[in-house]
């Protein structure tokens, strides 16, 4: 298990509320979208990081994690697996808290390394699910 249940609720609930949300487009049938409205339902700002750069839940979209103009606390993962270590090494770059993999995002080593940077970690795991059992 990569995240156990004191980290999945100290990303969610301390790390603070703005989340930039990797993978995250106007695509209503993606799981990202879906997610992303059931964090700003839970108070957390969300920042669509998509290469369309679009507007997404009434917020701004960035093209990628360095092109956001403001601190970001915890970075979300919507990308295969294949993918995602480089998006970890990105959050690290940008001075984020913590890093969140969704369910079948799996990159052991950037799990290591961004662990081994400083920054709370979850792999394969869900904050639409884990979070209303918090609250």
């Amino acid at each position: 298990m990569y995240g156990d249940s004191a980290t999945i609720r100290k990303i969610l609930m301390e790390l603070g509320d703005t989340w930039a949300v990797v993978g995250l487009s106007n695509n209503t049938n993606r799981a990202a979208y879906g997610v992303a409205g059931v964090l700003q339902r839970f108070g957390k700002r969300i920042v669509p990081v998509h290469p369309k750069a679009e507007t997404v839940h009434g917020e701004q979209g960035y093209p990628s994690l360095e092109a956001i103009p403001f601190p970001v606390d915890v970075v979300d993962v919507f990308v295969n697996s294949a993918l995602a270590g480089p998006v970890a090494d990105q959050t690290v770059a940008i001075g984020a808290k913590g890093v969140w993999f969704q369910l079948g995002v799996l990159d052991e080593e950037a799990y290591d390394r961004t662990r081994a940077a400083g920054l709370e970690m979850v792999m394969d795991r869900c904050p639409a699910i884990e979070i209303p059992r918090l609250v």
